[in-house]
């Protein structure tokens, strides 16, 4: 058998690997604490769950969605006006999406041909960077570094390649860093992004989990409906990952050329997820502030409890991750956590699985409740790892 020469690029996901760890040692009878994945485990508000399970008992909403719902469409329509102040034409300039995931891996498709550069920041979440390799692009890294805050630094970015760009993704609030982006930093790159002819993707998965300020939306600044879209989901914040409910937002001429590919790959989301996205951003917001809430009291759990450790790192301002700096007598971020893992069962994501600037880094996921936080600190304080420090 010969397969197509795209799958070199990729070999097997990180958290596909670290699923593999924690079942050998489950299987052993030992214990694991898994803060690798973001799998929320903060289940959705039962308004949602109801909205769902109602939808679920009627047998016409079994049949192909095909596209989506005028009611849909028009509370995603509000719920951009109420929350950012952004209007949106809802038959036009919103489509929704399988999650971001399957946005991201699919946008390029409908932008780049093979040997177009697209710009990705390092690091960043694995499917910024698969997602335009398996569309045949040239990927160019934009490193975001802890001593500028981890900001696209734009001067830093060749002239050339900046030149050649056809896509550009940036994320903020950022996984894996956690760093927040200001208004200051959204003009500055509309600007470029205006010199280079460059579409902008911004992925909003995190504007709701900040724990300090409040969240922007890309769309909220002056022209940046003219060169990009938005992502937005409904899985951090609504607790609905396995849903799989997402939004591609904002320029006209971009969202007409996702929804022609997606009306040729898929046949709509589920009509029944329809009804539960619109109970979720129509309902009471009550349950966002609680999950912010929760994502904060862990945050802070997990770093002051790290702290007491001799484990010091950055209290990040928002997102459900930790960044955090590996112990200083580590020379990589994977000999960390297979360590951290062989002593105390606690898992977490090396860095350098986001990017090579990653390296020194892991990320660590507020998933777990207080109990299970309060279990992994006090097994990482009975190792050896932190004694050194």
């Amino acid at each position: 058998m010969e397969f197509s020469k795209r799958m070199n690029l990729f070999g097997e996901s990180i958290f596909t690997t670290l699923a593999k760890m924690r079942k050998e040692k489950q299987d052993k009878g030992e214990e694991v604490i898994d803060l690798s994945i973001g799998a929320p485990n903060i289940p959705p508000a039962s308004h949602i769950l109801q909205a769902i399970s109602d939808a679920c008992l009627e047998p016409q909403n079994y049949l192909y969605a095909i596209s989506d719902q005028e009611d849909l469409l028009k509370a995603v329509q509000t719920w951009y006006q109420r929350r950012y102040g952004v209007y949106l034409d809802e038959t036009k300039e919103i489509v929704s999406l399988l999650g971001s995931q399957e946005g991201l891996s699919h946008l390029a498709m409908t932008i780049v041909d093979d040997g177009d550069v697209v710009l990705v920041p390092n690091p960043s979440y694995p499917i910024f960077k698969d997602g335009p390799l398996l569309a045949g692009a040239r990927v160019i890294d934009m490193p975001l570094k802890k001593e500028n805050q981890y900001m696209i630094d734009f001067a830093c970015i060749q002239e050339e390649d900046a030149k050649k760009a056809k896509l550009m993704i940036v994320s903020y609030p950022n996984n894996p860093t956690c760093a927040i982006a200001n208004a200051e930093f959204y003009q500055e790159l509309i600007a470029f992004a205006k010199k280079y002819d460059i579409i902008v993707l911004h992925d909003n998965a995190y504007s709701e989990l900040l724990f300090e300020g409040i969240g922007h939306s890309f769309l909220e600044f002056e022209g940046a409906k003219d060169v990009g879209i938005e992502f937005n989901s409904l899985s951090k914040t609504y607790g609905l990952a396995g849903a799989r409910i997402g939004f591609a937002l904002g320029n006209e001429a971009i969202i007409q050329k996702i929804k022609t590919l997606k009306s040729n790959i898929d046949y709509g989301m589920f009509l029944p997820i329809q009804k539960g996205a619109i109970a979720a951003i129509t309902g009471d917001q009550c349950c966002v502030s609680a999950t912010r809430e929760a994502y904060r009291h862990r945050r802070d759990l997990l770093v002051d409890g790290c702290r007491d450790i001799g484990w010091h790192f950055d209290k990040p301002q928002g997102t459900m991750f930790v960044w955090a700096k590996i112990p200083q007598h580590y020379l990589s971020s994977e000999d960390f956590v297979h360590d951290l893992f062989e002593q105390t069962g606690v898992l977490v994501v090396p860095g350098n699985a986001f990017g090579s600037e990653g390296e020194g880094y892991v990320r660590m996921a507020l998933v777990q409740d207080d109990e299970t936080i309060y279990k992994a600190l006090q097994k990482m304080k009975a190792s050896h790892i932190f004694l050194q420090q």
